[in-house]
């Protein structure tokens, strides 16, 4: 059987779509590593999924997105594939039944985190076992220069190692040029045995705009025309919730139903609007960038960033949720120089200094039950005389916890520390690095905002794509 053949046969597929036929022959027929960079909505999935089906042995897939697995295991089930899927929100005995399915054959594929790989009877397990495919999802992860930096991700040459080095492909949206050298490095391979395949922004029926906003009212402005001419689906994103908020009660007021998203609703609550604009329910999302991850809905007309994002990286992973059907969508970006000055604060707080790492690690090292029974209050009290606002306590803990330095949580009342404090943490030149690149990522949307060649030309260019055509639909263009 054909790789057409099985496309069919498994996925009901008659056609492939983009470079898909391409990497799935590399892999399947050749048996060569790949670094597939696809657009959000490219279909990336299938790129790993059909191999695995074709393959022997299974299928290990590695994916920081634990929202996602489901929602991805799920789907295969439907379509008869036998996968499953381990992390963190899985119970112990369900994990061991999971790990034996995969250990057996009777599942193809198993997604998990790279943290499983600290777990010893998950190493021996998969230890044991041929593995055909090892694919790396959202692989600009393995990257400290990314945007979404996974220290466990940084170890996947260890993870192949012990699986005896697998056929590998890693995937990903956004990778710049540096972050390109990175992955091939981190999956300990060398650029002459791995084969990068690119799309650039094969998505002509996106248009690209921005606008100069002064102030409130001119954003009201351009949000209303936006509404009141494209029909359909759409996503308004905001930096700030505070903000996202406002212009919600503004927007009822005027009669605009619509849902809100972001990281401080319930669980239960972000499920319910996800699902809501899923179905068709709810046509209008106002949202942080807490939402978007596996909405994979085909008909969003437009998307609107009413605040400036802090990367090109988050903006262009945000804009290929629009038009996935191929019909008209716009991308709007609404610039104002104030928000510059509200993303300069978030990555300030994202990059705390050596000292700071230093202090808060002593203090969960020396005082921690005060800390489990006092809380986030405590721990801010202690590290930043209770300024609200200032989110560095937030960025430590989520750190020390992504490095495994520490278990458990403050919300649980059992966050304990477990290891050292790594030299990434206390190194002061690599953390003034790192808030240096963070920097330059803003001023990458600056750029992006006061350019007069194409936009999409642009975004190109920034992933290290020079043969990008300009694209004769964005509002550069239209000036030419």
């Amino acid at each position: 059987m054909n790789n057409l053949e099985s496309l069919e046969k498994y996925f009901a597929h008659k056609s492939f779509r983009g470079l898909q036929e391409q990497i799935v022959s590399r892999i399947f027929t050749e048996r060569k590593h790949s670094l597939v960079l696809m657009p959000t909505g490219g279909g990336k999935s299938i790129c790993y999924q059909l191999p695995a089906m074709q393959f022997e042995g299974g299928t290990i897939v590695i994916s920081p997105l634990i929202a996602l697995m489901q929602d991805q295991v799920d789907a295969l089930k439907k379509k008869n594939i036998p996968a499953e899927f381990i992390n963190s929100t899985v119970k112990p005995e369900q994990r061991k039944q999971r790990l034996q399915k995969f250990v057996e054959g009777k599942a193809k594929l198993l997604y998990v985190t790279p943290e499983r790989f600290r777990k010893k009877e998950f190493v021996e397990a998969i230890s044991q076992i041929k593995i055909s495919l090892l694919a790396v999802d959202e692989a600009h992860c393995i990257s400290e220069w990314g945007h979404d930096f996974r220290p466990d991700y940084s170890r996947i040459a260890e993870f192949r190692s012990l699986m005896g080095n697998p056929l590998t492909v890693a995937l990903t949206a956004t990778a710049t040029p540096e972050v390109q050298k990175d992955i091939i490095a981190k999956l300990g391979l060398q650029k002459s045995e791995i084969k990068i395949f690119h799309e650039g922004i094969q998505r002509p029926n996106l248009r690209l705009e921005t606008a100069d906003i002064y102030d409130e009212k001119e954003t009201l402005e351009a949000i209303f025309k936006v509404l009141d001419n494209y029909k359909g689906s759409g996503i308004i994103y905001f930096a700030l919730i505070k903000k996202l908020e406002y212009y919600s009660q503004i927007l009822r007021d005027k009669g605009y139903a619509h849902g809100v998203y972001h990281g401080k609703l319930e669980p239960q609550e972000r499920k319910r609007t996800q699902r809501g604009f899923l179905s068709g329910k709810q046509n209008l999302i106002l949202a942080t960038n807490a939402f978007g991850m596996g909405i994979d809905k085909p008909d969003i007309r437009f998307v609107i960033h009413a605040e400036v994002p802090s990367s090109i990286e988050s903006y262009y992973q945000e804009i290929g949720r629009a038009g996935r059907d191929g019909k008209d969508s716009l991308c709007l970006l609404l610039y104002n120089q104030q928000d510059l000055y509200t993303q300069m604060e978030f990555i300030k707080w994202a990059n705390p200094n050596a000292d700071y790492y230093s202090r808060m690690f002593d203090l969960l090292k020396n005082q921690p039950q005060v800390v489990n029974a006092e809380g986030l209050d405590f721990l801010r009290e202690q590290m930043s005389w209770k300024d609200k606002s200032d989110f560095r306590v937030e960025t430590v803990l989520a750190m020390l916890d992504r490095y495994g330095v520490t278990e458990g949580t403050i919300e649980t009342r059992d966050l304990q520390i477990v290891d050292e404090l790594p030299n990434e943490l206390h190194d002061e030149k690599h953390l003034s690095d790192k808030l240096m690149n963070d920097n330059k990522k803003l001023l990458s949307i600056v750029n992006y905002f006061k350019s007069i060649t194409c936009r999409r030309v642009f975004i190109s260019e920034y992933f290290g794509f020079h043969d990008e055509k300009p694209c004769g639909n964005c509002d550069s263009c239209e000036r030419d």
